[in-house]
């Protein structure tokens, strides 16, 4: 069983880290060549690119011109504690996870990367920012779909391959970076569970900033219970949700959550 999850925006290289183990991202070589094609881009070419402030593709600029391999490892850092935005908060890796779950995740999640393509929680990775749907063109297509083509669904089948338990993919990634693995490609099955809220009487639905922090809830809850098969997904109870049966089907489990 693998789970795959989205990357963050916001990133803490500041607060201290509970592990020394670290490993490196597997798919450097194409990581270096966005960053050449990136090192090239100005401050506004970057703020356009992907509409962000002009502080911040300041910011971004002197990332990509300062970015090298291999990279100093203070600078570094293991993915699982440099991505800070809600999938991560609603994991606490930090301060629920311990050695034994470090190992455990290493093995079974993984996370998406507009420049990474596919990282482990324990590599290493420095800062930056390049979102999947970035319409970044290249030799290889143009935006970052093309770029990756068919090789982080490779990747991923080759680790499901060696994942614990049964063989099946556990989507609890956004659309936007899902959108660049291939599931016919996999040869297993894709499960991606489903968070819905509602308030008072009102309808549930879907809403974006619980359900990310849901994911990741979801996402370390299988790796600290040590789940191997999709029918124990019912039983996640995290933060207040409840499996709706009534809601669901085998390829998208909902869970549900009422509001005073």
């Amino acid at each position: 069983m693998l789970i795959v999850v989205s990357p963050a925006k916001s990133l803490d290289y500041e607060s201290p880290i509970p592990a020394r183990r670290a490993s490196m991202p597997r798919m450097l070589d194409r990581s270096k060549e966005l960053v050449a094609v990136m090192a090239t881009k100005s401050p506004d070419e970057i703020r356009s690119l992907m509409s962000i402030s002009s502080e911040l593709a300041a910011l971004n600029h002197e990332r990509f011109q300062d970015w090298t391999v291999p990279y100093p490892r203070k600078r570094a850092r293991p993915a699982l504690f440099a991505f800070n935005g809600d999938v991560y908060m609603g994991m606490q890796a930090r301060t629920t996870f311990g050695a034994d779950d470090l190992s455990r995740a290493q093995k079974s999640l993984r996370i998406l990367s507009g420049l990474y393509g596919v990282l482990r929680p324990l590599d290493l990775m420095l800062p930056y920012r390049l979102e999947m749907g970035s319409r970044l063109a290249t030799t290889r297509g143009g935006d970052l779909y093309g770029f990756w083509g068919d090789e982080i669904t490779d990747v991923l089948a080759a680790d499901i391959a060696e994942s614990p338990g049964k063989k099946v993919l556990i989507n609890l990634a956004s659309q936007e970076y899902f959108a660049a693995v291939r599931p016919g490609r996999l040869g297993v099955p894709v499960v991606s569970p489903a968070f819905v809220d509602a308030k008072g009487e009102g309808p549930h639905k879907i809403v974006s900033f619980f359900a990310k922090r849901a994911r990741g809830a979801m996402a370390a809850w299988i790796i600290r219970e040590r789940i191997n098969r999709v029918s124990a997904l019912s039983g996640f109870e995290g933060l207040g949700y409840h499996f709706d049966k009534a809601r669901s089907t085998p390829e998208r489990p909902v869970f549900a959550r009422d509001h005073d």
